[in-house]
This record gives structure tokens, C-alpha cells and sequence, in this order.
């Protein structure tokens, strides 16, 4: 007679045993596709992709400026709402826009200023006593909350439609063209590149690991090779980066961020500028007219 061979983790399913893993390397997956799909819709035919890359760098910093002097939310919303006009004209898909910013920003931002509710002066929404303390908000601190978080939310959707409408190298190129100092600009371009490094050396492990796991493996083992994993994930990361580093070095790399791309201002290009400016004073002049 023959028996049946029992089947491993009953009652529960080998994928719930190595859930963390497959999960692991599907965000890891998506953050390299998310940045893939952003470098492609850089490079697509939409307003914003037509326009110098000094003037978009520029029209952000002053639409970026203005969303900090202005203290109101109507200002804000005016901002906003030329913000996404922009990412309509350039094509940019509205939920990834949108979603990108704003399932994040409210939750920080909040945690940040959510003691400003309960201590700025002012007429109070509601008093409740929880024993010696009293939880009392207040309007005024409730406005400059929302204030604060749509402050943020503006500044990150100025700032993301930018990379999203921009090639990574256009950017540097831009921020060197406005005499931000070249050891900023080589720092944040070997940032990103090694970001991605890291990715695909943490993918490659990861998914060599999932093919092998083909039993239940216990809590302790999990963790030994989780830890040994991190070390050899350092090591081999630090080994390639020195790698490309004397890659680009005998290519001739001498610090300078270089594109084949050639900057000319053209009339569009001021004019988009003119109506940024334009938007932007308006904001400001929103806020101090309006309470």
C-alpha cells in the first residue's frame, strides 16, 4: 500500500510561508518599471517635453516660490490647478499624477503638523477633557494645517511633474547651466544611478533565493540569511560601484555631467515662462487679498 507523502504546511499555503519574499521583489520590480515608464513619458511629444529644460527649472523654482509666500488656500488651488492644466497638456496620465503625490503627502505631512492643531491660540472646535488634559483643536490651527499640507502637496507635484516631463541627465544638465555647484550635481546623479544598482543586485538575490525555496523554512533561518543577505549585498554593491566608477573613469568622466543634448531658448519657451511668472504673482497676490 502506498501512502500519501503529507502535504507541506497544512492548513496553510507555501505561499503565505514566503508571502514576504514574493512581495519583496514585486516592489523592488516595481520601482524599476515606475522609473522605466518615467524616463520613456520623458522623452514623449507633450508641452512640457518641448520646453527648455532651463525654463522648466526655472518656472518650478518660482512656482515653487510662490507656493511658499502664499497663505492662503485659494492661492494654492490656483497653483494646483495650473500644475495640472501643465500635466494635461503634457500628457501625463491624471491618476498617476495624482496618485503619485497625494497617498503619501497628506499622511507625513500631517504627523508633522498635527501637534499645531491642539497648540495654536484661537476659537476652540471642540473641548474634551481626558482626565488632567483637555484635547482641545482649534480653527486657527486647523486652517494652518490644511495650509501646510496643501503647501507640501504643491511643492511635491511641481516637483514631480518636472522628473516625470524630464529626462534624469536634462535635469543635471539644467541644474549645472544654474550654477548649482558641481560636486551637488555629481553626488545626486551617482545617487540615482546607485539606487538602481542596488535594485537590480537586491532583485537578483532575491529571486535566486525564491527559486530555491521549495519547502517551509523556520523564523530563525529566515532571519541568518536575511542578515547575511544584507552583508553580501553591501559587498557586492560596493565591488560594481567601484567597477563603474573605473568604467567611467577610462571613458574619460572628470567629474562633468555631458549630454548630447544642445539647450536654445525659444520664444515658446519665454512665453511659457511669462504665463508661469503670470500664475505664480497671482497665487501670491490670491493670498494676500483673500484670508
Amino acid at each position: 500500500m502506498t501512502t500519501a507523502a503529507p502535504a507541506v504546511g497544512r492548513g496553510r499555503p507555501l505561499e503565505g510561508r514566503i508571502g514576504w519574499l514574493e512581495r519583496t521583489l514585486g516592489g523592488i520590480t516595481g520601482n524599476i518599471e515606475q522609473a522605466i515608464f518615467t524616463e520613456h513619458h520623458a522623452r514623449s511629444d507633450g508641452w512640457l517635453q518641448r520646453r527648455d529644460p532651463r525654463a522648466k527649472m526655472i518656472g518650478l523654482l518660482a512656482a515653487i516660490l510662490a507656493a511658499s509666500l502664499t497663505t492662503s488656500v485659494a492661492g494654492l488651488a490656483l497653483l494646483y490647478a495650473g500644475t495640472l492644466a501643465a500635466a494635461r497638456a503634457s500628457r501625463v496620465p491624471f491618476a498617476f499624477f495624482v496618485k503619485r503625490v497625494w497617498l503619501g503627502i497628506p499622511f507625513f505631512a500631517g504627523v508633522v503638523v498635527l501637534p499645531a492643531i491642539f497648540f495654536v491660540p484661537g476659537p476652540r472646535i471642540f473641548d474634551l477633557a481626558l482626565g488632567p488634559a483637555h484635547l482641545a483643536p482649534s480653527w486657527n490651527g486647523l486652517a494652518g494645517a490644511l495650509i501646510f499640507v496643501s503647501r507640501v502637496g504643491v511643492s511635491v507635484s511641481l516637483a514631480v511633474l518636472l522628473v516625470v516631463t524630464t529626462p534624469w541627465a536634462d535635469v543635471l544638465k539644467s541644474l549645472r547651466a544654474l550654477k548649482v555647484p558641481q560636486v551637488f550635481v555629481l553626488v545626486l546623479s551617482m545617487t540615482y544611478r546607485y539606487i538602481f544598482l542596488f535594485l537590480h543586485t537586491a532583485n537578483g538575490i532575491l529571486l535566486a533565493r525564491k527559486s530555491r525555496v521549495v519547502g517551509r523554512t523556520s523564523g530563525g533561518e529566515q532571519r541568518r540569511w536575511i542578515t547575511g543577505t544584507m552583508g553580501n549585498l553591501m559587498s557586492r554593491a560596493f565591488k560594481m560601484s567601484n567597477d563603474v566608477y573605473a568604467a567611467m573613469l577610462s571613458r574619460g568622466f572628470a567629474g562633468e555631467i555631458r549630454t548630447y543634448a544642445t539647450y536654445r531658448l525659444r520664444t515658446s519657451d519665454v512665453a511659457a515662462l511669462a504665463g508661469v511668472a503670470v500664475v505664480a504673482a497671482a497665487a501670491v497676490l490670491v493670498g494676500r487679498l483673500l484670508p
